[in-house]
């Protein structure tokens, strides 16, 4: 049985209401959002069939009945994905570790004036140039432990450090639970997830939500110990040939305080340790 597959599902039902959908939302309900039959009922499925697809006991789902139960759920194109590879797992098989090409590193290279570092699976931080390392301070912790996740909730400043740290708690849960529904049997992904489970009890909350995200742009608000706030602008590329690994690129505005503070974060980190790191996932 595919627990995951039933807990989104049922996450997604729950968030949808009755009259959203067009049914009449009086009546006593012990649970919030439509029931099983609604749903059913609304992508033209009988209900025991999506029962069944909710407890991950339907081998072949059609892509019709995917994208009807979709529909209904109001999903995103992302969480449209996340629902795919959950119903049709890839290949079991170990991840093979991720590096980064050179020509990737000659580009972090060059972005001299921005901050720029590449992540990979779980989050994990590939690579990084001296700005990003300033920013972030990459080069504190030893190679296996440079993990975004592990930033966000186990540094002890990263409440500080984030000025919206809510919000890129639940980001980046969001993006780990697509990463997991990619790799079901990464059992490195597993031993991450199980060990900030233990250690934060925010994110044991936000990964029993079952939200998916994909980064793509955004603002990093950010309080540096050296420079104070930052508004950082975030652009994110995936490199052809290499589909999970992700470039990050924060830039400032032009003429913002941000940009002269990040400027000022440039020259106090021109220092021979600012070299560009790689580790190996």
């Amino acid at each position: 049985m595919n627990h995951d597959l039933g807990e989104f599902l049922r996450s997604r039902r729950a968030r949808v209401r009755p009259d959203d959908v067009g049914l009449p939302g009086g009546g006593r309900r012990r649970v919030p959002g439509l029931r099983r039959e609604e749903l059913a009922m609304l992508a033209g499925v009988s209900v025991d069939y999506y029962m069944r697809l909710e407890q991950g006991r339907t081998p072949a789902v059609s892509d019709a009945v995917l994208d009807a139960v979709a529909r209904v759920l109001r999903l995103d194109e992302t969480e449209r994905a996340h629902l795919r590879n959950l119903v049709r797992p890839a290949p079991s098989k170990r991840p093979a570790p991720q590096r980064v090409r050179p020509g990737l590193r000659r580009l972090l290279d060059m972005m001299d004036d921005v901050p720029a570092f590449a992540m990979g699976r779980r989050a994990d931080i590939l690579a990084y140039n001296p700005l990003a390392d300033a920013l972030y301070g990459f080069g504190d912790v030893p190679p296996e432990e440079r993990n975004c996740a592990k930033q966000t909730f186990l540094w002890p400043e990263a409440r500080t450090f984030y000025r919206d740290w809510p919000s890129v708690a639940a980001d980046m849960v969001a993006f780990l639970r697509l990463d997991a529904g990619r790799y079901p049997d990464d059992a490195r992904l597993a031993a991450l997830v199980g060990e900030l489970s233990v250690k934060d009890e925010t994110f044991r909350k936000l990964w029993a939500q079952h939200k998916v995200l994909e980064k793509t742009h955004g603002v990093k608000l950010i309080h540096h110990p050296v420079v104070g706030d930052l508004d950082l602008d975030y652009e994110t590329l995936r490199p052809s040939g290499d589909p999970d690994v992700v470039l990050a690129v924060y830039t400032a505005r032009v003429g913002s305080p941000t940009e002269d503070r990040l400027k000022l974060l440039a020259s106090w980190s021109a220092a021979p340790s600012g070299t560009p790191s790689e580790q190996q996932a």
